[in-house]
């Protein structure tokens, strides 16, 4: 499991989400076409749109939860993968962040950010339909509609992004509708009017968002129709709750037209889908185990209820093992799944992350060094290797945290090991360079900057000047992210 025994878990408790808006544009599209987009580029107070969504990321982290599994970041990132070829993109490079929430939301920010709360798991019975509100989501962003929303801010005035994430952040506090509510309010209690406006003009987004979405499933070799369920299904949703509907319909309003256009739409692609096979739902399980700890047996249910593989519910019962401290259960179960399905990495790498958790580092170390045998990109061995040999041979997890980082640069729990790693290693200067990356990528840009203060001495002391060179680098790039925020 994802680090329950380990320190890691205390990053795993549920908290707030964002109920982003998909931004809307100034004028309705009466075509039922996709609108000829023009020029797209756009600035925000100086910052293009790229910096833009770091920016309000880095805001972002520092007021959530992320999830910070290894195994089911790169589930979605390999989900996403397939879908960004297909999205119409002009420049996808896509940063993912996955929050800890219980809430169905997803949401899209300029700069090629895409968030998905855990809780879409829980309502998103196969793997096409969870894939179809990320697909959805990479339709917002190939339509540029905060760049046509800022278009239209000349005739209207607008929320600022900050009030925007002000308010969104509250929405998640509590992880309730009524904090959903409260979020929405904090906005209106002064941008009632053009946010009511915002909302008005969304719908045509909203459509735009679905056809692109359509066509990116279709051409990744998924099901469209996938869609018209799962937004069924969050429309029944809505139904059933009155006044407190699912947070991703607050900011993707879902109208009967609006779903019977999806509906039609999905009918005129031929049905060449591949079939997904089991990863999906067994991911789903690791998640809704993570997330309902104390009840299993809901999560067996559940599965049960939108037909699960079989080997789903066997992967569920090796995680149960493994939460209650029966780790020779637990990767007996992993090593028979791995042999009956042995093109699925997240069966070995769960087998590792259990080693792990019963702090058997040499066995751990050793799975995920076969993995990385096979795949020596695969991020959950990686980053299981990295944590087994932290307690083995920190010179090496130092070693090798290094190179994941020059990988995964925007991974704020890259750098959090890494800097635990120079630590107990020696390498004291690189210890707080690599704490003031993982500060400035949550949003501590001060703190970020006193890090660099203190690695600048140590590498100084030490006479390593290339390091006090690429120090000297990054304060003048904290510098721009700290200016970044001071206009956001």
């Amino acid at each position: 499991m994802p680090g329950f025994s380990r320190k890691r878990s205390g990053c795993l408790l549920l908290a707030g989400t964002l109920l982003i808006a998909s931004l809307s544009s100034s004028a309705e599209q009466r075509s039922h076409e996709l609108p000829d987009l023009g020029t797209t580029r756009t600035s925000f107070q100086g910052l293009s749109e790229y910096q833009l969504g770091r920016t309000w990321l880095r805001q972002f982290r520092a007021q959530t939860s992320q999830w910070r599994d290894p195994i089911t970041q790169a589930w979605l990132r390999s989900l996403v993968d397939q879908l960004v070829p297909c999205s119409q993109l002009d420049h996808p490079r896509i940063t993912i962040t996955l929050v800890s929430s219980r809430m169905l939301n997803a949401f899209a920010v300029p700069g090629g950010v895409v968030g998905v709360n855990t809780g879409l798991f829980r309502y998103a019975p196969s793997h096409d339909a969870f894939a179809s509100v990320v697909a959805h989501e990479l339709g917002h962003l190939s339509q540029h509609h905060f760049a046509r929303q800022m278009a239209a801010s000349e005739r209207a005035q607008l929320p600022t992004m900050a009030a925007l994430l002000a308010g969104m952040v509250i929405a998640a506090g509590a992880g309730g509708s009524s904090s959903s509510n409260l979020g929405m309010a904090t906005i209106a209690g002064t941008q009632a009017a053009a946010l009511q406006n915002q909302l008005a003009y969304s719908r045509q987004y909203e459509q735009e968002a679905d056809r692109v979405g359509l066509q990116t499933m279709a051409c990744a070799g998924m099901d469209p129709d996938a869609m018209a369920h799962m937004f069924a299904t969050m429309a029944q949703l809505a139904s059933l709750q009155g006044d407190s509907p699912p947070e991703f319909l607050l900011t993707h309003p879902l109208t009967q037209s609006r779903l019977s256009d999806i509906r039609a739409r999905a009918k005129q692609y031929h049905d060449a889908a591949h079939a997904p096979g089991p990863e999906y739902d067994m991911i789903r399980a690791r998640v809704m185990l993570a997330s309902n700890m104390e009840h299993p047996e809901e999560v067996r249910s559940q599965l049960r209820e939108s037909n699960a593989s079989p080997l789903a519910l066997r992967y569920l019962q090796a995680l149960v093992d493994s939460v209650n401290h029966h780790p020779d259960q637990a990767l007996a179960a992993f090593d028979r799944l791995a042999e009956e399905q042995p093109d699925l990495l997240m069966l070995p790498a769960s087998a590792a992350d259990a080693a792990l958790d019963a702090d058997r580092n040499r066995a751990a170390l050793q799975r995920a060094q076969r993995i990385l045998e096979l795949a020596p990109d695969y991020f959950p061995a990686r980053m299981i290797a990295a944590e087994a040999q932290l307690g083995i041979a920190p010179e090496e997890a130092f070693t090798r945290l290094r190179a994941i980082a020059r990988d995964h640069d925007e991974d704020p729990d890259v750098w959090n090991l890494m800097a635990e790693a120079a630590g107990r290693s020696g390498h004291d200067a690189w210890g707080h360079l690599a704490l003031a990356e993982q500060l400035q990528l949550t949003g501590h840009i001060d703190r970020g900057l006193d890090q660099l203060d203190i690695a600048e001495k140590l590498s100084q002391q030490t006479g390593d000047y290339a390091l006090t060179g690429r120090i000297r680098e990054r304060r003048q790039a904290f510098r721009g992210y700290q200016q970044a925020l001071d206009k956001f």
